[in-house]
């Protein structure tokens, strides 16, 4: 039989009422892609031709989007290849509401024109009241090329030979910040630097001093370096990266640096990520002295590095929310991690054991840092299939087994990972 006849046409299948309303939700390419694929298979004999609509309807996309929702079993935190920090409940359903038409620059009392995203930057305000100042621009590096810009210009920034950071993918702080028109005045070394190296290298050419935690890397040994405090005291505004976004001090992570202190200590300026351990959506924070953080709003180049609605929401949600999911990772009890991880090895038998593992921050936030942990060793020969399964499970090799950590990963979807493994041992 010539299977070319019996192939359904694209006209008829497209016209299905359940394909009909999925181009409603996917759009006209992607369920037309389905259809092909599917009378591919007719054509190719792995399905029969009364059952290619059901064939196109299985290979449906979720979504219109390309991004695919994983579990994140690597025991990393805030995981920059997946996305950095997941958004709460909260700050979803905050997006979802922004999504249309909202009041962003509107103020709904008088009619007129508002500022934008005021509401966010109020929460913003409230949550580091150390700060005269607030202001949001996409990401970090953003904030730091808008000071850059803003204030040293034509100038030079004085920062120590130590915290000349590589901030991911091959993009290097020095370079970012001489992209900016600025002049880099590099003091002390690598593990040493001291005041009076500063102090020496301030004048009439300083815009600011940098003072940048090293976050993704840490030095041990003979080793010194100069506190925001003792900078503040030389005259030129210190402008602090603490990168992880950390905003009030943290127990479990003592030596991270965060906004309030920093502030308190007397930066002037200090610049952060939403989207670590914040728990927030991608955001480059800004917070300070309100002279400055009015200059930087002000200028041009902040009008190209603003956020858009969505970020606003999620960012606003994040701050006066419950706890993100990152925080409720980050202090996860370790008891019950290994309990979880326990009643998934004995659902799964022989296919997996119950282990202790060690799960870190990540994202460039508390290097050296490790949190006690748990989860299963699997046979690592199951890695390729679990990346495979909807939806995808993502651990790590350890040991030469794969381990799936429970720490970044919500309790109920522990379901999800033991399906996974078990369609994966099939």
């Amino acid at each position: 039989m010539d299977r070319r006849s019996s192939v359904p046409r694209t006209d008829v299948m497209l016209a299905d009422p359940r394909l009909a309303a999925a181009q409603e939700t996917l759009g006209r390419s992607l369920v037309k892609a389905a259809v092909a694929n599917a009378q591919q298979r007719v054509r190719e004999g792995f399905t029969d031709p009364e059952g290619a609509l059901d064939a196109a309807l299985a290979l449906l996309p979720a979504t219109a989007g390309g991004l695919q929702h994983v579990v994140n079993a690597t025991g990393v935190l805030v995981h920059t290849n997946l996305g950095r920090a997941p958004l709460s409940p909260a700050a979803i359903a905050a997006v979802t509401a922004a999504a249309g038409y909202t009041d962003v620059e509107f103020d709904l009392a008088d009619g007129r024109r508002a500022r934008r995203g005021r509401t966010a930057l109020a929460a913003l305000a409230q949550a580091v009241p150390e700060a005269r100042a607030v202001h949001v621009v996409n990401n970090n590096a953003a904030a730091l090329v808008l000071a850059a810009t803003v204030l040293a210009q034509g100038r030079e920034i004085v920062i120590s030979r130590g915290e000349l950071v590589e901030i991911g993918d091959g993009f290097r702080l020095p370079e970012l910040l001489e992209s900016a028109g600025c002049r880099l005045r590099e003091v002390g070394t690598t593990n040493r630097t001291a005041l009076r190296d500063y102090q020496n290298a301030c004048g009439p050419e300083t815009g600011f001093i940098l003072k940048v935690h090293p976050s993704n890397y840490r030095i041990e040994g003979f080793t010194s370096e100069v506190s925001i405090e003792e900078l503040a005291t030389i005259g030129p505004p210190v402008v602090a990266d603490i990168g992880s976004g950390l905003l009030r001090p943290e127990p479990l992570l003592p030596g991270e640096p965060d906004a309030a202190g920093a502030l308190l200590q007397g930066a002037a300026l200090v610049t952060a990520s939403g989207d670590k351990l914040l728990g927030g959506p991608q955001a480059g924070l800004l917070l300070g002295d309100e002279h400055l953080v009015e200059r930087l709003r002000r200028h041009p180049l902040a009008r190209a590095l603003r956020v858009d609605k969505l970020t606003l929401a999620a960012l606003e949600a994040t701050l006066r929310g419950p706890r993100p999911p990152v925080h409720r990772s980050l202090h996860a009890s370790t008891t019950e991690l290994m309990e979880r991880a326990e009643r998934l090895a004995r659902r799964l038998g022989g296919r997996a054991e119950a282990v202790p593992t060690i799960a870190r921050v990540g994202g460039g936030g508390a290097p050296g840092v490790e949190l006690p942990s748990a989860g299963i060793a699997v046979d690592k020969k199951l890695t390729l299939r679990l990346r495979s399964y909807d939806p995808p499970v993502i651990g790590r090799i350890t040991d030469g087994r794969l381990v799936l950590d429970l720490r970044a990963v919500e309790p109920d979807q522990d379901e999800v990972i033991a399906a996974a493994v078990e369609h994966a041992c099939m």
